[in-house]
């Protein structure tokens, strides 16, 4: 077998300016934005121009939401690039995803002159022949209903392009037709001596330990259906969607591997994409690159997009104090008394008191070295931290043993919280929340994979 090579994007999110993105209405929505909404043309613009240059691979998978929300316009503008980049010797395929299509056009926004309004949306039978040239069209097997194909990427490798964005019980789910066709195809690549990647916009593994208890961030029955990708001879497949950089492994009770490479948005912090090498049947090595700078008001991209991330965090903790309801709003939590009051009083106290202050409260040992640092700002680089991968709240750090010390703390009370994992067994969240802060695991951003 040899060599091959292809790079991975997710969530361009890519938004028609001319749609209108300014004004009061426009700040306010921004307000709790982790990613960009102006700054998507020029992001994307300049991504497409790298992707151009780049020699190392002529294939380039896009992990969904290709739009910012379903604006036909917007889609209009994406494809107008996806054109551009298969012109220059590119094959890119594509999977679409839920902010790619809105079943009403009121769920759609823009922000014009006179505040929030909403433009022509796309429907979601319209995205299999709209995006036809970026896999769908020339693929060896398609299933319309659910938006989804196989393409054969080179002699020995095959992508499967899963769309998983229609809902069963509230969440995301692949229903039981779906998962026989993909169980036929993973036969057949099986029977053809090829080897199978997939790809899907969301997540099936959890991209953090923590995001397993958190019900929108998985799709229904995650577990078991990872388990039922890695039996049935899938062990690779990328996603995006939680606007994260991660790598994390399930073994299956039949010894089978999934990996799943969860990949930054380009429009938000972290924003990366990957170069992925199939070097043989058992082989994968993961590299990460930047997304390259882009034209705007900034001299440091990369900072302008984790300042925008902090800002995102500060102002729900800030909010919490000031703005109580609205940071419940956010949170969606009912407007109910002792509530309010306990969040109002955590974001004070977050907000006033320092990091040596919080240990000496909770009699735990913390390093001279980050006594005086804002509680505000240890949470905020934590959180941070727990999307940009390789997280760095590790044992043997300052910052680190800090948190270990306060999980510690409350162990007590950690261990009477009954609460199910992801995979049906009950949580342990001692673990849980050690392994968020910290990476004690795979190389989120460049690792070589055994697949076999």
């Amino acid at each position: 077998m040899k060599q091959f090579k292809f790079y991975v994007m997710a969530d361009p999110h890519f938004f028609d300016t001319a749609l209108g993105c300014s004004g009061e209405e426009y700040e306010d929505f921004m307000h709790y934005e982790q990613k960009c909404f102006a700054e998507t043309e020029s992001i994307n613009k300049s991504v497409f121009e790298f992707l151009k240059k780049a020699d190392e691979a002529d294939i380039v998978l896009i992990a969904g939401d290709l739009s910012f929300n379903g604006e036909k316009k917007s889609h209009e503008g994406f494809l107008k690039l996806l054109y551009e980049l298969k012109n220059s010797g590119k094959k890119i395929y594509v999977v679409t995803a839920d902010h790619d299509f809105k079943w009403k056009r009121e769920d759609t926004f823009a922000f014009g002159e006179n505040g929030r309004y909403s433009p022509e949306h796309t429907e979601r039978d319209e995205l299999f022949d709209m995006y036809k040239d970026f896999g769908f069209g020339d693929a060896i097997a398609a299933d319309r209903e659910h938006l989804s194909y196989v393409a054969q990427l080179s002699e020995n490798v095959r992508l499967m392009a899963l769309n998983c964005d229609l809902k069963k019980d509230g969440k995301y789910y692949f229903f039981e037709q779906q998962r026989e066709w993909i169980k036929a195809q993973a036969k057949k690549a099986r029977a053809d001596n090829q080897t199978m990647v997939a790809m899907c916009h969301y997540p099936i593994l959890p991209g953090q330990p923590l995001f397993s208890l958190i019900s929108p961030m998985l799709i229904r029955d995650a577990h078991e259906f990872a388990c039922f990708l890695a039996d049935n001879g899938i062990h690779i497949i990328f996603t995006g969607h939680m606007h994260n950089q991660s790598i994390n492994e399930l073994v299956t009770e039949k010894g089978n591997k999934l990996y799943d490479i969860t990949t930054g948005s380009v429009i938000a912090d972290p924003a990366f994409i990957r170069l992925v090498s199939i070097a043989d049947e058992k082989t994968v090595e993961i590299k990460s690159i930047p997304t390259p700078d882009f034209e705007w008001d900034t001299d440091d991209c990369k900072k302008y997009l984790s300042d925008m991330f902090d800002r995102m965090i500060v102002n729900l903790i800030t909010d919490m104090r000031d703005d109580t309801e609205r940071a419940m709003r956010k949170f969606h939590i009912e407007d109910k008394g002792i509530i309010k009051k306990v969040l109002r009083i955590a974001g004070k106290f977050i907000c006033k008191v320092k990091v040596g202050t919080l240990a000496r409260l909770l009699l735990i040992k913390c390093d001279k070295s980050i006594k005086n640092m804002r509680t505000l700002d240890y949470a905020t680089e934590l959180v941070r931290g727990t999307f940009e991968g390789n997280q760095s709240f590790v044992e043997g750090t300052p910052k680190g043993d800090l948190w270990l010390n306060l999980l510690k703390r409350i162990n007590f009370i950690l261990k009477r919280i009954d609460v199910k994992g992801w995979d049906g067994k009950k949580a342990d969240l001692y673990d849980l929340l050690k392994n968020t802060a910290g990476n004690y695991g795979i190389d989120d951003y460049n690792a070589v994979l055994t697949i076999k």
